[in-house]
């Protein structure tokens, strides 16, 4: 039996963005844009209605655990929220993009 106020996740690829679902609303939502091995995430939305339910970070956890999957592709936080959180959960760090080193020529 699950409870009614269970946040689950949903993916809308179409749309590039993940987003909560609570009680059949959409409580928050990660907008993102892919590039080839790049997940570049925008901004991440929590709705009044659902502040302080750990909205957020079931999106976060659950876009993170996605891109992990996804051999080779690596993040770009622009998103203050998606960068805090992985910086609160040191376990998602490798997903960090890294420029190449590059030297003066």
């Amino acid at each position: 039996m699950s409870d009614a106020n269970e946040i689950q996740i949903r993916h809308d690829q179409a749309g590039g963005r993940y987003e909560a679902v609570i009680d059949g609303e959409v409580a928050g939502y990660a907008e993102y844009a892919g590039y080839e091995d790049l997940v570049v995430f925008m901004h991440t939305v929590t709705e009044e209605a659902f502040g302080g339910r750990g909205v957020a970070s079931a999106v976060a956890r659950a876009a993170l655990d996605d891109v992990r999957d996804m051999v080779g592709v690596r993040v770009v936080p622009i998103c203050s929220f998606v960068r805090g959180w992985i910086g609160k959960h040191p376990d998602y760090a490798e997903l960090l993009y890294t420029a190449p080193n590059t030297a003066p020529p």
